[in-house]
């Protein structure tokens, strides 16, 4: 099994509580890269019937945080913390799916920056995020750690 099936089949069915419960899911995940996407329902909308700000902000700061989190070796894994997270709301989402889509923009050997685009179902532009995030011990190396340390 290659690093990419067993990392992103982990990641895919060891999901945190918050992903279990909103219902988002990895579907791409590669260096630097990384997309989400989660299929509206009536949970997930304001009182206005579109797709929450606070879900979509939890959709960006997601995709982000695996966008630096890929990690090449099979049973190996890198975690890092939001630091900051600039949200733009642009266009609503209703229906259908939203994909978000994640990339590591740079930085250093602990502190990296990314930038976020969601969209929903019919492709338009619904928000964008930049963000700085830090690793955690052991995670700044690219070969990351044992997932059971």
């Amino acid at each position: 099994m290659t690093a990419i099936d067993d990392n992103l089949a982990y990641e895919q069915s060891s999901g945190s509580g918050l992903q279990n419960h909103l219902g988002y899911r990895l579907v791409e995940w590669a260096e630097d890269h990384a997309v989400i996407e989660l299929d509206i329902k009536d949970y997930h909308r304001n009182r206005g019937g579109i797709l929450h700000g606070g879900v979509l902000a939890t959709l960006l700061d997601t995709v982000s945080g695996y966008a630096v989190c890929y990690c090449p070796v099979p049973g190996n894994v890198r975690k890092s913390v939001t630091l900051t997270l600039t949200t733009n709301f642009i266009g609503a989402g209703t229906d259908g799916i939203v994909r978000v889509v994640g990339r590591k923009q740079g930085g250093g050997r602990k502190i990296v920056f990314t930038e976020a685009t969601a969209y929903n179902a019919d492709g338009d532009v619904i928000g964008t995020a930049t963000g700085t995030f830090k690793y955690q011990h052991g995670s700044d190396d690219p070969n990351g750690v044992p997932r059971d340390a």
